[in-house]
């Protein structure tokens, strides 16, 4: 077992039942998000006092130790008239993500929706004078888009009784459980009392948090909100689903609800030198790998001071959209292949008559294997370990229907190891070729009839 396998089985420890639990369908249908950290540590973008600040744009509080006077004044230069709520959304409809998780409060304290747990927020502190978490919520409906929020319940650098600032506040004085009660709780229940259906709420760096403290934080918000989801996060193996660690994915297939949160560049929240971008073809094959897996992926962005999303995110998910676009069956509302390790790419399976995601359509009829094929195989005669008597047919997803059949089928032979799919002798997707395998049995169309599903 690898680390990352271990994190996540851990955290799902205290919850046998959590593979069976129908809140989930919806999250486990659903595949790819997008996370948005966004607040003031965009003015600053890794830099202090002419010097670049090592390490992730929104710790630079922590790792300039700036004191909480000098940080605080970055709230009235806060002003970020370019931030346009339905442009966001949007853009996370076309990349293909089902669900928003943006960040409500993040480590430093400043409170990106308008809390009446003091002023230290956006609408009161800033000449911005705007709550972007309503109108997030707005077009999250408008567009049908779920909507999340991160929130840190246990580093907070700007409350004297937060976890975490030792520069301005000693250790020894800290009131960390009147936090807990005082401020972290009357605030996840302005986010679930305020701005509608909350799909989760994504808490993270739990450290000091007992697992009472976890307990009745998860207790809180399932009264609340019965169907919101709590990431794993929350630290004590609690929560409705597990976290992997940042950008990690696990090297097999782990038997539990899993999410890897995970980066477009090296960055979290906007640091104005971080050009170190991921390629579209490399965030969509995680992509695939995780749902491979059983995971889902959280995909980052991290919006400038003016309010707008770097255009090398925007340009990256529009590409992983538009391969979704294509290849989305392959994806949205499957569970993991039944082959793993494979050496040219990963499976995916849709089981027979299985329900996809929300706004996906019904494949229906037989049980599908798809094979994501990242190496094309040289001749295109690809190689897969399964039975030859179990392969009804394969064909190219998204290929051009024939008449006879309904799709463009590839020819499939017996072979001593398992079974060979004749494909073009060029990839007809550098990327990711989907190879569809329709599995005998469970209703499957005979030869010559059109599957009705399509």
């Amino acid at each position: 077992m690898t680390t990352e396998e271990g994190v996540i089985r851990e955290a799902q420890r205290q919850r046998a039942d959590a593979r069976h639990d129908p809140r989930l369908d919806w999250w486990r249908d659903a595949k790819f998000g997008m996370f948005i950290h966004w607040g003031l540590y965009a003015i600053p973008a890794g830099e202090w006092q002419g010097q670049a600040i090592p390490g992730i744009g929104e710790w630079i509080m922590l790792r300039a130790r700036i004191p909480v006077a000098e940080y605080e004044r970055l709230a009235a230069q806060f002003n970020p008239v370019q931030f346009d709520a339905a442009q966001w959304v949007s853009l996370a409809k076309r990349a293909g993500q089902k669900y928003l998780v943006i960040t409500a409060k993040h480590h430093d304290g400043f409170c990106m929706f308008h809390s009446k747990v003091g002023r230290y927020n956006i609408v009161d502190a800033t000449p911005f004078g705007r709550d972007p978490m309503k109108e997030l919520a707005a077009e999250c409906a408008r567009q049908g888009i779920k909507l999340g929020f991160y929130y840190s319940q246990t580093q907070d650098w700007h409350h004297p009784d937060g976890d975490g600032n030792d520069w301005d506040f000693s250790p020894e004085t800290k009131d960390f459980a009147g936090y807990i009660e005082n401020y972290v709780k009357p605030q996840v229940r302005e986010l679930l009392t305020n701005y509608g259906p909350v799909c989760l709420i994504w808490f993270d760096t739990p450290k000091v948090i007992t697992p009472e403290q976890s307990r009745s934080l998860v207790d809180l918000v399932h009264q609340l909100q019965p169907d919101c989801l709590v990431n794993g996060r929350i630290g004590n193996a609690l929560g409705d689903y597990a976290e992997a660690r940042d950008n990690a994915i696990p090297d097999t297939l782990v038997d539990a609800d899993w999410e890897t949160p995970a980066t477009i560049n090296d960055t979290w929240g906007y640091k104005r030198d971080d050009q170190r971008w991921k390629s579209p073809q490399e965030l969509i094959r995680k992509l695939v790998d995780i749902a491979s897996k059983g995971g889902n992926y959280l995909l980052n962005v991290g919006p400038t001071a003016e309010g707008v999303i770097p255009q090398p995110s925007v340009e990256r998910l529009l590409a992983v959209g538009e391969w979704l676009g294509r290849n989305g069956e392959s994806v949205y509302g499957t569970r993991p292949g039944p082959l793993q390790g494979l050496a040219w790419g990963r499976s995916t399976v849709r089981p027979a008559s299985g329900e996809p995601a929300s706004g996906e359509p019904a494949s229906g009829g037989p049980e599908r294997v798809y094979l994501h094929v990242f190496d094309w195989p040289a001749g295109g005669a690809l190689h897969v370990p399964l039975p030859h008597h179990r392969v009804h047919r394969a064909l190219l997803l998204g290929s051009p229907p024939s008449a006879s059949d309904g799709g463009a089928t590839l020819p499939v032979t017996a072979g001593p190891e398992g079974l060979t799919v004749q494909g073009p002798p060029v990839a007809p997707d550098a990327v990711d070729t989907v190879v569809v395998l329709e599995l005998a049995g469970n209703g499957a169309t005979g030869p010559g009839r059109r599957d009705p599903s399509r």
